[in-house]
Order: C-alpha cells, then structure tokens, then sequence
C-alpha cells in the first residue's frame, strides 16, 4: 500500500513538473512571438517620457505585439545617429537637428511630432534690466555649447531691434540655472521651461522667459521621434503598431497625469537623475499644452512646419542648403 502511495506520489509530481514545463514553453514562445524594438530617450526620464512608461506598464505595447526595450543615451547625439544606423529601432530627438542630418545624406526619418513647439526659452531672474531679447546687449548669455541655440538668440534678438554682436555667448555646459542663480551671466538659452524653470521656482528663484516664436522664430517641432529610412520602408507595420500603443498611453496620460507620474517615478534614474515630484508635476502642465493642439493631435506632423524650419535655418546660416522636406517625415496619425 505504501509502495502505491508512492507511486501515486511520484507520478502527480511528474505531472505537475509537465504542467509547469508547458506553462514556461508557453511564456517563452509568447515572448518570441513579440517583435523587438528600441526606443532611445533625448535625455534622462523626466515627464515627457510618462505615456511611454504608460505604455509599457499597461501592456498596450505587449496588445501591439511589441516587446519595447526603453534606454536612454549616452549622450545627446545618440539618439539621431543610432536610430540613423539602425541600432535602435526609434530615437527621440530635435527637428533642427533631423534637418542637418538629412543635409547630411543621413537616412533619418521623423515619425512622429512629440512636442510641438519649443521649449527652449531665453530665461533670466526677475529683477534684471531685460525686458525682452534686445536688452541682451552688452550683457552675457550663457548656452549648453549646442550650436542651434546661437540662430534662436541671433534670430531674437535681431527681430527685436537689438544687435546680436553686441551679445557675449558663453559655453556654460549643461550649468544653465546655477549661472544665472551665481550670476556668472546675465541670462541663458538653451534652458526648457519645463525642467530648468520649475527646478528654479522649486529652490525658490524667480524667473522671466521669453519664447522664440515671439521673436521671429518659427514654432518647430521640440521633439519628434525618428527611425532609419530603409527600416522604415520594410517595417511600417511595427512603427505603426509602436505608435497606436503611444496614442492610447498619452490619451491616458492626459486623463491620468498622477497616476503616470507614479509610474514614470518606478523608471527614474536615482543615482544620475533624481527626480522631484513638483517639478514633474509642473512639467506635464506645460508639456501637455504643447503636445498637440486644435487640429493637430499628438504625433502628426506637418509640411509647413518642416518647410517654415528650413527656410529659417537656412536664413541664419544654420545650414547651407536646404533639404528637400518631401520625404523626410511621415504622417502616423489618421
């Protein structure tokens, strides 16, 4: 009788080993039926980036068949130039940038717009003597050392009546708000007001800012997310289904910017890029006014931004020639 106890015992373990073997089987296959794809970040996780953590953390991206791996950069070229090479499957970069690239015979793509106009502002502390860009002159302005910053000043500069060479532009890194706060220059450029202004009014300095499109420059895309021209062509379906995952993410992330900000909070990089709550909260208002707008919903993107881009590029020197705008974007969105 114990000999068949046993045997009875044994037999329901092999069974049960059976079981969870084929559930395993199960999970490993589901896993290779998704298709891998990259996404490389501009920067560090901050809050522009929630409906991707969204996305991911919801299952929309797993809905789509996607099994999204999302890094962030070594660097702030990388994005371009991996996506360009085809290393990563998606990267998330400028339109300025984009625009040299293909001047460049880069074979880089804008897929979609994420942020449609800029966040990139002059800022400067209350209670200076400026009150708009042309009283930059005889004064410092300090910049990231980003070589699309000198045509924003130089562009607002001007179209306020001031005299740009009477503007001193000082590679400060990436020290844009402790310069101002130190006074190692009068203002700066290349700052966001959607990180550099609520860090600022969270340690309790009051800043001005003044926006590029009031000056003459035209209201291009900040963000916009790119793919390898030939990778584009063989695998429309995959950055399709990425984007559909995308959509519905941002769709809750407007409905649920808390609930997101936890989520993107799970992702933050703590030991290089800590981030404070009020700031990210302060960072979603801003960046949710400016991710679409009437008539043109998150993601779509336009021929006029492009061509108007160009043409103002191409008029501060910025680039020499100028890229055809057919061909390099897509319109994602129906």
């Amino acid at each position: 009788m114990k000999l068949a106890m046993k045997a009875t015992f044994l037999m329901m373990l092999v069974m049960m080993a059976g079981c969870n073997s084929g559930e395993e089987n199960s999970a490993a296959k589901e896993s290779e039926d998704l298709q891998e794809v990259e996404i490389m970040l501009d920067w560090y996780p901050n809050a522009v980036h929630s409906y991707l953590y969204v996305a991911d953390e919801k299952g929309y991206f797993e809905e789509e068949g996607l099994d999204v791996d999302i890094i962030f950069p070594t660097n702030p070229t990388d994005p371009i130039n991996l996506a360009a090479t085809g290393e990563v499957t998606l990267g998330i970069t400028y339109q300025p940038d984009v625009i040299t690239a293909r001047n460049e015979n880069i074979p880089v793509v804008s897929v979609a717009a994420i942020v449609r106009s800029p966040l990139n502002h002059i800022i400067h502390l209350e209670g200076e003597d400026i009150q708009s860009p042309r009283d930059l002159e005889g004064k410092q302005v300090g910049y990231p050392g980003i070589p699309v910053n000198e045509p924003l000043l130089q562009t607002m500069v001007t179209e306020d009546g001031g005299d740009i060479d009477q503007v001193e532009l000082i590679d400060v890194g990436f020290d844009l708000g402790s310069s101002i706060v130190t006074e190692r220059v009068d203002a700066v450029i290349g700052a966001y007001i959607n990180h550099e202004v609520p860090v600022l009014e969270h340690q309790e300095h009051h800043v001005n800012s003044f926006n590029p499109t009031d000056y003459g420059v035209p209201s291009f895309y900040e963000l916009v997310m790119v793919t390898n021209e030939d990778h584009l062509e063989e695998n429309k379906p995959v950055i399709q289904s990425f984007w559909s995952a995308a959509q519905k993410a941002y769709e809750f992330m407007k409905e649920n910017p808390d609930e997101s900000l936890d989520i993107l909070f799970s992702h933050e990089d703590q030991e290089n890029f800590p981030l404070i709550r009020e700031v990210e909260e302060k960072s979603l208002d801003i960046l949710l006014a400016k991710m679409e707008d009437e008539g043109e919903p998150f993601g779509s993107q336009f021929e006029e931004s492009w061509q108007e881009t160009i043409e103002w590029l191409h008029e501060t020197g910025y680039i020499e020639e100028k890229p055809d705008a057919d061909g390099i974007f897509i319109n994602l969105v129906e």
